[in-house]
């Protein structure tokens, strides 16, 4: 693996995990980044077919979706349906009539690369209210004390920890597919992306359930081992889902990789792909079910 490789990744991390840990505008400012050099990316790929999308548009209501995130969870899901009448509406009445196509790609440019991606911020903010004491709005949890002294993580915000298994079971499921299909993989899992394999993804998947269950175990989730193993689950499945819906963007584009911003890495979707369907599902876990599970 090359060392531009390596130390990249390294340092993504570092600026992901200090992100999350201070949460509020910090974790914001980071996905603001992301999604935007995202889109760029994905824009791109749609004008390489010959479509013309709202991009600058699109660009601006996913910012703006990620600021209510922030603000007020709650009314982030009414930013969907204004923001897609917006972007219409500025395609409509442009000089040159906007076709199917235009349409269509900017409506998923929102939705895959701006709204899905919003969830983050949202999972992150879960139960982080009041806990505020360092400037410009962080999440920094007055109770890091407590956990130091008595490993209780339930002093911890629920978003926070919740955010990051994500984070460990996505890295489990990746690490995993990538190594175990290398050395071992034999069957092809798509056409789509023929490097993928049968066993690569399984073997992906299997990481991502025995993390999801030590997490559950450690985090005293209710229904605990099946909550962990059912999270692990779905966040393995999901994060290949991801791999392979880029993998489909690019093929039909004709390009190898989304850009080339990562040294070793190739673009910003290249190495987020596997994030983007995980945060709502993982929301709706622990915001829906997790609490279903604790009264019954």
């Amino acid at each position: 693996m090359p060392w531009s490789r390596i130390f990249s990744g390294i340092v993504a991390i570092a600026i992901a995990l200090c992100s999350t840990v201070l949460g509020g505008w910090y974790f914001t400012l980071l996905f603001g980044v992301i999604i935007f050099l995202g889109q760029m990316e994905y824009f791109n790929l749609v004008r390489a077919k010959g479509m013309a999308p709202a991009a600058k548009t699109t660009m601006f209501v996913s910012q703006v979706l990620l600021v209510i995130c922030t603000l007020d969870g709650s009314l982030a899901d009414a930013v969907m349906p204004v923001a897609g009448t917006f972007i219409c509406f500025y395609l409509l009445f442009q000089p040159k009539m906007a076709t199917i196509a235009d349409i269509s790609a900017s409506i998923l440019g929102f939705f895959y690369t701006g709204y899905l991606p919003s969830y983050w911020v949202r999972l992150r903010a879960i139960n982080s209210l009041g806990t505020q004491n360092l400037p410009v709005g962080t999440q920094w949890s007055n109770n890091w004390l407590d956990f130091l002294q008595k490993h209780d993580f339930n002093s911890i915000p629920q978003g926070l920890t919740a955010t990051l298994l994500t984070f460990l079971c996505i890295w489990a499921a990746d690490i995993g597919a990538y190594t175990f299909g290398k050395f071992f993989g034999k069957t092809p899992l798509s056409e789509i992306s023929p490097k993928k394999t049968v066993e690569g993804a399984i073997f992906g998947i299997l990481a991502s359930v025995v993390v999801g269950v030590a997490g559950a175990y450690w985090l005293r989730w209710p229904g605990n081992p099946f909550t962990g193993l059912a999270l692990g689950l779905l966040i393995g499945i999901a994060s290949i889902l991801g791999d392979l819906t880029e993998s489909m963007l690019k093929r039909d584009a004709g390009v190898k990789d989304s850009g080339q911003l990562i040294p070793g890495h190739g673009g910003i979707l290249d190495r987020t792909d596997s994030y983007i369907f995980t945060a709502p599902l993982v929301y709706y876990f622990v915001t829906l079910l997790l609490p279903l599970l604790a009264n019954a």
